[in-house]
């Protein structure tokens, strides 16, 4: 039987999420169209957005445009070709413009509450990375660019979803270790050499690090490269493995 203290808890809940309601009514984050709950996508949006399914490759995620086409072994052809250091890789959102309207404004414009929207994709598709993960380290920033943003975004989502999932986030376990240039228009190949030992376990994290299932977090997945820099670092720190999740995965024009 419920405590009268626990009843007294649910109903303050409940009151001040009618209170919030009155004042700033439930939007959608996509598109500022009214919705019934605060972080829910309209029917529309939540209708347009492209969830990663499959099919898709069994090692970094990206999406196949049918069935079939990663061969035997259903690997796209970067994974057959160059192996990531990762085991594997998951993605919510396909990285079209729907995904752009939530993912942006957190990285770009201060809407940390979009984080919440999305960790519940995240989670979704992560599912059984999450079951095996240890602990769970956002990608990192270099310092500078985080003193330009105040925030690392991959960080605010890796506690997002740590907190939907019960798992630990170690938000400060990885370091840039010297800033990078810009990877939009570049190559695989030249982002993996922009990337070469640009990341690094923090010294006072390595202890956590060492023997775990890491799950990497991120909010957006190109090539890779970021996430087998990192990945690196963490292996080379003593991790047992290294899974990666993100809120997006851009596709390879070469599936199609």
């Amino acid at each position: 039987m419920p405590s009268p203290d626990h009843g007294l808890a649910d109903r303050l809940r409940h009151g001040g999420r009618l209170a919030l309601d009155f004042l700033l009514p439930p939007r959608c984050p996509a598109c500022d169209e009214p919705v019934e709950i605060h972080g829910q996508l309209c029917p529309r949006c939540f209708g347009r957005t492209g969830f990663v399914g499959p099919p898709l490759c069994l090692r970094c995620g990206v999406p196949f445009a049918s069935a079939g086409q990663g061969g035997d072994e259903a690997l796209c052809p970067a994974c057959r070709e160059h192996p990531p250091l990762f085991r594997q890789a998951r993605a919510a959102l396909r990285y079209d413009e729907h995904a752009r309207r939530l993912i942006l404004p957190l990285k770009h414009a201060d809407r940390l509450e979009l984080a919440p929207v999305l960790a519940p994709m995240l989670a979704r598709a992560g599912q059984d990375l999450l079951a095996r993960a240890d602990v769970l380290v956002p990608v990192p920033l270099h310092r500078r660019r985080l003193f330009h943003r105040k925030y690392n975004q991959a960080a605010v989502l890796a506690l997002a979803v740590g907190r939907l999932a019960d798992r630990p986030v170690l938000p400060d376990g990885l370091r840039r270790t010297r800033p990078t240039a810009p990877l939009e228009h570049k190559s695989p190949g030249e982002r993996e050499r922009e990337l070469a030992n640009a990341v690094a376990v923090r010294p006072a994290r390595r202890l956590r690090i060492a023997g775990q299932t890491v799950l990497l977090v991120d909010d957006v997945m190109t090539s890779g490269a970021t996430a087998n820099a990192c990945a690196a670092a963490l292996l080379a720190a003593g991790a047992r493995a290294v899974d990666v999740l993100v809120a997006a995965r851009v596709p390879d024009p070469r599936l199609g």
